[in-house]
């Protein structure tokens, strides 16, 4: 079935089922692999898209569902890595593994654009639902003020900020 959509700013039409994961057709029929697989199941956010400039989990969104609709994935955000974002993540040196990392930049994202100046309570509720094995939890939100320009630009800690559990912050 033809599916037509604008995937990072180009009109795109795909012939696939329906019901197909978002997920697949971004990796395996558009070639867009920097959206990655985490679960399968929506809880991870490794998958994490802009549809219409909201946060979707790509694996458990049908294409359907991005029919007549804007599809962003980290290749859009900024083709040439200068979103406010991607600097804060490499100034910061956030991704250690960096799997889930387009996820936490694509949900931060969609984060700032609709509260440009977040709160860590608001840091925290909106990134909740990524998740990262690496616990660099810290470093993330971290990141996400320096990009909302509510902390100061800084480099690379010396002491990585990591912890093992996402309680009581």
């Amino acid at each position: 079935m033809p599916i037509a959509m604008r995937v990072n700013g180009r009109p795109t039409t795909v012939d696939v089922p329906a019901d197909m994961p978002l997920l697949w057709v971004l990796r395996d029929v558009l070639d867009l692999v920097g959206t990655k697989y985490g679960c399968g199941v929506a809880q991870c956010g490794a998958c994490t898209v802009h549809l219409n400039g909201g946060a979707v989990r790509a694996c458990a969104t049908p294409v359907s569902a991005a029919a007549g609709k804007d599809v962003t994935t980290i290749e859009g955000l900024s083709p040439d890595g200068t979103h406010p974002l991607q600097r804060a993540w490499e100034a910061l040196d956030v991704p250690q593994c960096g799997y889930c990392q387009a996820g936490q930049i694509m949900q931060a994202a969609a984060l700032l654009k609709r509260t440009p100046r977040p709160t860590d309570a608001q840091i925290e509720g909106a990134m909740n639902g990524n998740l990262c094995r690496c616990t660099t939890y810290l470093r993330i939100r971290e990141a996400i003020k320096q990009a909302a320009g509510t902390t100061p630009p800084a480099s690379a800690s010396p002491t990585p900020a990591t912890r093992t559990s996402r309680a009581g912050e």
